[in-house]
């Protein structure tokens, strides 16, 4: 199967299976979205969704988080961990929003990626998810599922993130990102399935006898 082939069905496939992805972490706006992205480093989405709503009774805002303790914040983040980090980070970045940004999240990639914590992905999750901006975030599940479906040579998460934005649609890449994610968690699991297992590694690669090598990001 060519790769062109590969990318239609792919697409066609995952439009099918999750038409409206919703977005996995709860929030209500873009500075609460920020901040559970920021959380969700090395934690599962379930987990922060647990966490956030103390987190954001304590202080939704910028200036009511800055009022906070970083003690505070962290004994509320604790269970997502590196809660060290993060919960310095939540409260520094929630000062920069008040100090250059008026106390609004801006809807500006570079600007997004001086706060502290915010790397290029969580800035892209932000842009896609809380602005509408087209953006490919690559996180561990969608770097692996690019190299399985043959998609990227899986040298970087930069570059399957480059290699994704070519072949598909700039219309698709927000919706394409959220569906990768829940077609990884439901189907082609990290575990449950080595490239040659689910519907879409078994379409593309038939005749596949032995899991591809992987990448790790």
């Amino acid at each position: 199967m060519l790769k062109a082939e590969r990318v239609e069905y792919i697409d066609t496939t995952l439009q099918a299976l999750y038409p409206d992805p919703p977005v996995p972490l709860d929030h209500t706006d873009p500075y609460t979205l920020l901040v559970a992205v920021l959380l969700s480093a090395q934690c599962t989405d379930a987990r922060v969704n647990q966490v956030t709503p103390a987190l954001f009774t304590l202080a939704d805002n910028p200036l009511d988080m800055a009022a906070q303790s970083v003690a505070d914040i962290q004994d509320i983040i604790r269970p997502c961990g590196l809660s060290p980090q993060k919960s310095k980070a939540v409260h520094r970045l929630s000062e920069m929003l008040l100090e250059q940004h008026g106390g609004e999240v801006p809807a500006d990639m570079a600007a997004l990626e001086t706060l502290p914590g915010v790397g290029h992905k969580t800035a892209s999750v932000v842009m896609a998810q809380a602005f509408g901006v087209p953006a490919f975030p690559v996180d561990t599940h969608i770097h692996r599922l690019a190299q399985r479906w043959g998609l990227t040579n899986g040298k970087n998460v930069t570059q399957t993130e480059k290699d994704l934005k070519r072949l598909f649609r700039r219309e698709r890449w927000n919706d394409l990102h959220l569906q990768i994610i829940f077609y990884g968690r439901e189907h082609c699991t990290a575990r449950g399935c080595n490239g040659t297992v689910c519907g879409i590694c078994r379409h593309c690669y038939p005749n596949r006898k032995r899991p591809p090598a992987i990448r790790k990001a």
